[in-house]
């Protein structure tokens, strides 16, 4: 097994481990609750666990340190007895709590299951509050509304532009690119300064928005941003945003950590757990319709039921 390099183990330093093998969508969430471990246990080093590419996202976070930890199927790269204090931040099932039982941490802080003592795992709560509701059972305090990001050290490629981020993680969460070259459109109309952003896997989603934008009358490749940026000019770009247009993704929970404007579209993820905390974000979905297939590779009707006349009047409400 490949073990931590001393970068981020010292034999003079405690080790606190928090557990969240996912995306940046939520590490963003947890933002709340790592804050909270870094005031509590100020001389430890904290190591967040978590997908190597993710690990520009971690330094805006401040005071925590990046494990690169590609997931659960493995243990995790610390030798045996080496952390002090393992967290699970990455759910309550039996591969995360087997992955935190490994390290034989002195100290675990979980959610309850056999032979762990923690509170409930219950469903219905926004993100940020359920990790910090867990801190706070066993006495650490956390504020679920200590999200924000610092600023990356690059600055905005594009400062001022409104952000349409046609990507996301998983079919089920992507809104037609013919909906996002519509609006990309409209607001170009009426003066935004528009780019397109996404993963390398999205750029050609990117292109054929652009393409279908051009054929209307917006020429957006300058604005093709998308494949192009690491993860800090990305962060940089949505904190330097006027508006941020996004489904469910890390794009929008960017938008909220640097409190840009945003308009997010929701299809299977239940929007009173994942959604913007309170700010200038407005949320679009129709929850009667929503399949909650998450995994689909087909977007979920109640995406498919936001009309490219809600984003616009939601960017109008906004008054952006």
């Amino acid at each position: 097994m490949t073990t931590a390099s001393d970068s981020c183990l010292s034999k003079d330093q405690p080790v606190l481990l928090a557990l969240r093998a996912l995306k940046l969508g939520d590490l963003l969430v947890a933002v709340p609750a790592l804050r909270g471990l870094h005031r509590a246990f100020p001389g430890h080093r904290i190591l967040y666990a978590a997908p190597a590419w993710i690990g520009e996202a971690v330094e805006l976070v401040g005071g925590i340190h990046h494990l690169p930890t590609p997931g659960l199927d493995d243990p995790l790269a610390v030798p045996r007895g080496t952390v002090d204090i393992a967290v699970n931040l990455h759910g309550n099932g039996p591969e995360s709590r087997l992955r935190i039982e490994e390290l034989q941490a002195n100290r675990v802080i979980a959610h309850e299951s056999p032979g762990i003592d923690g509170p409930a795992w219950i469903t219905g709560i926004p993100e940020r509050e359920r990790w910090t509701r867990l801190l706070g059972w066993h006495g650490i305090d956390a504020d679920p509304l200590d999200y924000r990001l610092n600023r990356p050290a690059v600055p905005s490629p594009r400062p001022g532009a409104t952000v349409i981020h046609v990507g996301a993680a998983y079919g089920s969460r992507l809104w037609p690119v013919e909906r996002f070259a519509d609006v990309a459109v409209h607001l170009a109309a009426a003066g935004h300064q528009v780019v397109l952003t996404g993963g390398t896997s999205e750029r050609v989603r990117a292109e054929e928005t652009a393409a279908l934008a051009k054929l209307k009358g917006a020429n957006l490749d300058d604005g093709l941003l998308a494949g192009r940026q690491g993860l800090a000019e990305f962060a940089a770009t949505i904190g330097g945003a006027r508006l941020v247009v996004s489904a469910d993704t890390g794009a929008a929970h960017l938008a909220s950590a640097y409190g840009r404007p945003s308009v997010v579209l929701f299809g299977p993820a239940p929007a009173e757990e994942w959604g913007p905390p309170p700010g200038p974000h407005v949320v679009l979905t129709a929850v009667e319709l929503r399949r909650g297939d998450v995994f689909s590779a087909d977007p979920d009707p109640a995406l498919l039921a936001v009309s490219v006349g809600d984003v616009v009047d939601a960017v109008e409400r906004l008054g952006c």
